[in-house]
């Protein structure tokens, strides 16, 4: 970036660079994003509880730390938004429901404690579908968050608003939840970074209750893969309030200082599922790019090992939405209509749908490892569909074919039930100018290799520069 280009459009990275060097401060980033929050926020409805006030506060106090050269860390006075189903101490919480519109929480879930403690500005909650379980970011508390590079189009879900929030430029930081997608496909949708960690690999404590078990993770949105890299870093140390951390106790996220030549297998299709033509020909032309760098890129066949487990996913967020509103009492109070149709579904379900889901899930990780004796990586698509309008839930139709509401999402949640960690990068534009992304796919607790391939990748195809029409540094909008 040049040094004339606004502080709302620089990289947390190049933000830090700059509050070490005193060329601006914290409190002026955040004059930059307030400004900027004031005058796109109301198009693309992104933002949905600002807590501006205290990020006033933490960006003054940030500043006197730079100002005395005793940053807390890295990321000391970057601005960051949290997803409204992560709970942020003093800040309602709503989940995306009726039925949590009056929830304000008494404490931070452990990763917003730990950006706050590491001097983070947190900007305020970001719109999230009800629940976090749709694939499109809706719901009757908000409404709708429209997408940056086309205001007429959905922005994918459930992370939604923290996309949105990032694509224009309210803020280049957001922490979103995955629990089948939901950071990755939104990524893809709007031109960014999604990386959803391996299991365990960002704790959590505190916190809504879980009803994607521990199959729903924490993690980074940004514009660029360092940027995703520094708040990982901040995110990943193991903690005892989380046991699945605990293979991570002595393993600090510390990407390689050289990257070997890998093996990628290239899935183009899961099964018979439809996907976009202009879809496929980008994940193309990513094999290529990649087999260019020198990594060995096989394209695979027939590959149906996740065609069951997307017939039966839902049901585990279905199943645990029927618990958690049993436990609290008056289970349909304050629910739409899709929310009340998943808890009816769920608390119809036998044990036994249950079990299937589980099993499969077993059969499943069994053949990945197996296919990972073989390959190190695997390339998909993010997302089976380009951004479908706003006011519906999901594309019918895809390539021609119909489709039901997780057509669209066929490639991503085999990563969250097998655990393993997962990155959605850009992957270029459709003919209507929409960007499209990648998915690149790791073994259980190798994120740092993820990582460090899909730097190198940004390094020979970077895409920072590319802002929706009418949000980017050289446009009106500022």
């Amino acid at each position: 970036m040049s040094p004339i280009s606004p502080l709302w459009s620089l990289s947390a990275t190049e933000l830090g660079r700059r509050f070490r060097a005193g060329e601006c401060t914290p409190v002026q980033l955040l004059d930059s994003l307030v400004a900027r929050i004031n005058a796109l926020n109301p198009l693309i409805h992104a933002l949905v509880t600002p807590d501006l006030e205290g990020a006033r506060r933490a960006a003054m106090a940030s500043a006197e730390r730079w100002a005395r050269g005793a940053p807390l860390g890295p990321l000391d006075g970057i601005a960051i938004t949290i997803k409204d189903n992560i709970e942020q101490a003093g800040l309602r919480c709503t989940w995306g429901s009726r039925r949590f519109a009056g929830h304000v929480p008494q404490a931070d879930e452990l990763p917003v404690a730990r950006l706050r403690a590491e001097g983070m500005v947190l900007l305020g909650k970001t719109n999230a579908s009800e629940f976090a379980m749709q694939g499109h970011t809706d719901n009757e508390v908000f409404g709708v968050t429209r997408n940056p590079w086309n205001l007429a189009l959905s922005v994918g879900g459930s992370s939604g608003g923290a996309v949105a929030c990032v694509a224009a430029g309210l803020g280049p930081l957001a922490l979103g939840t995955d629990g089948g997608g939901s950071i990755r496909r939104p990524a893809a949708h709007t031109g960014l970074v999604g990386f959803k960690p391996s299991r365990g690999r960002v704790p959590r404590a505190g916190g809504l209750p879980a009803i994607f078990l521990d199959y729903e993770v924490i993690g980074p949105i940004a514009r660029c893969v360092d940027d995703v890299i520094l708040l990982m870093q901040a995110l990943s140390p193991f903690d005892r309030r989380d046991p699945g951390s605990w293979p991570f106790e002595d393993r600090p996220l510390e990407l390689p200082q050289t990257l070997p030549r890998l093996r990628i297998l290239h899935v183009p299709k899961f099964g018979d599922a439809p996907v976009d033509a202009e879809i496929a020909a980008l994940t193309d032309q990513a094999a290529d790019r990649l087999a260019a760098l020198g990594h060995r890129v096989e394209r695979a066949g027939h590959w149906p090992l996740a065609d069951r487990l997307n017939g039966l996913w839902m049901s585990l967020a279905q199943v645990g939405l029927a618990r958690m509103l049993a436990e609290r009492g008056r289970a349909a109070e304050g629910l739409s209509p899709i929310a009340r149709a998943s808890a009816q579904a769920g608390q119809a379900l036998p044990a036994t749908a249950l079990f299937e889901l589980l099993a499969e899930v077993e059969t499943m990780k069994r053949h990945l490892s197996l296919c990972f004796a073989e390959f190190d990586l695997l390339l998909t698509p993010a997302t089976a569909a380009l951004p479908w309008p706003a006011t519906d839930s999901h594309p019918d139709r895809i390539a021609g074919q119909s489709v039901g509401p997780r057509g669209h999402a066929v490639f991503t949640a085999f990563a969250n039930a097998a655990g393993l960690p997962a990155i959605a990068l850009p992957g270029g534009f459709s003919e209507q100018g929409l960007p499209n992304g990648l998915q690149l796919v790791g073994p259980w607790g190798q994120d740092e290799r993820l990582l460090a391939l899909a730097r190198e990748y940004e390094t020979a195809h970077p895409w920072a520069a590319h802002w929706p029409p009418r949000f980017g540094p050289d446009d009106s909008a500022r």
